[in-house]
C-alpha cells in the first residue's frame, strides 16, 4: 500500500463516491498520497416546478457538500460536469477518464461494480473498466478495485477486508454526514442504519475484531492480487 501515491475514487453521484472509497481515501492520505472524490454527474431538485434559480443553489450546495465532504477525507473533489441526461457514450467517457488518469499519475482507482441497480453506476463501472483496460494494454500498472454500496450487491464478492480504527470510522462518517441525503434529508433510505450495520456485518465476515470495510477486485484485469 506505501507504493501508492495518487488515488481517486468514482462516483456516479454524490455521496457515492465517499461511500465506496472513503476509508481507503483516509488511509492513503494518512501515508501522504494524493486522494480524489470525483463525481459523474450530480442531482436536481425533483420538483418539476423548480425555478431556475432554486436548481441553481441546490446544484452549489451540493458542490459545498462535495468539497466539504472530500476535505474531511483529506482529499479534494471534481465534478465531470455531467447531469443525468447528458451522459456520454462509453468511449467518450472512457477517453476522457483515461486522460484524466494519465495526467494525474494514477495508481489507484475506486468505483462501482457492475451489478447495480443504478444505470449510471453501470455506464459509470464500464468506462473506467474501458480506461484502466486500455491503459495496461500501454503498459500501466494503474490498479482497480470495487466498493461497496448497497446499491452495487448482485454478484459483488468481498475479497479485500480493512479493519478501521474508531478515529477513521468517526472520520469517514463526518464526510458523509456532509451530505444532506446521507441525513435523510432526501429519500427514506436508512443510510445512518445500514452502513454501521453493515461494518459489523462484514467484521463478522472476515473474522475480525473492528469495524470492517471490503472491496472486491478487478480480476478479469488485474494478474495478482495486492
Amino acid at each position: 500500500m506505501s507504493n501508492i501515491k495518487r488515488v481517486v475514487s468514482i462516483g456516479a453521484h454524490s455521496l457515492d463516491a465517499e461511500l465506496m472509497g472513503g476509508p481507503l481515501l483516509l488511509r492513503y492520505a494518512r501515508q501522504g498520497a494524493h486522494v480524489t472524490c470525483l463525481h459523474v454527474t450530480q442531482g436536481r431538485l425533483e420538483d418539476p416546478n423548480a425555478t431556475k434559480e432554486e436548481c441553481e443553489a441546490y446544484l452549489k450546495t451540493l458542490l459545498e457538500q462535495n468539497r466539504i465532504a472530500a476535505e474531511h477525507l483529506g482529499g479534494d473533489s471534481l465534478w465531470l460536469g455531467y447531469v443525468s441526461s447528458n451522459m456520454p457514450s462509453t468511449n467518450e467517457f472512457a477517453d476522457r477518464l483515461e486522460k484524466y488518469f494519465t495526467d494525474e499519475k494514477v495508481d489507484l482507482v475506486i468505483t462501482h461494480w457492475r451489478g447495480s441497480m443504478h444505470p449510471r453506476h453501470i455506464n459509470t463501472h464500464d468506462a473506467v473498466v474501458t480506461a484502466v483496460k486500455h491503459m495496461h494494454q500501454k503498459g500501466s500498472n494503474i490498479k482497480l478495485v470495487y466498493g461497496e454500496t448497497f446499491e452495487d450487491l448482485v454478484g459483488f464478492i468481498p475479497q479485500s477486508y480493512f479493519v478501521l480504527t474508531q478515529e477513521e470510522v468517526d472520520q469517514w462518517y463526518k464526510a458523509l454526514n456532509t451530505y444532506t441525503v446521507f441525513r435523510g434529508g432526501v429519500n427514506d433510505f436508512p443510510y445512518q442504519q445500514y452502513y454501521p450495520t453493515n461494518l459489523k456485518v462484514r467484521s463478522i465476515e472476515a473474522g475480525t475484531d473492528g469495524p470492517t470495510v471490503c472491496y472486491m477486485h478487478a480480476s478479469l484485469i488485474e494478474n495478482e492480487m495486492w
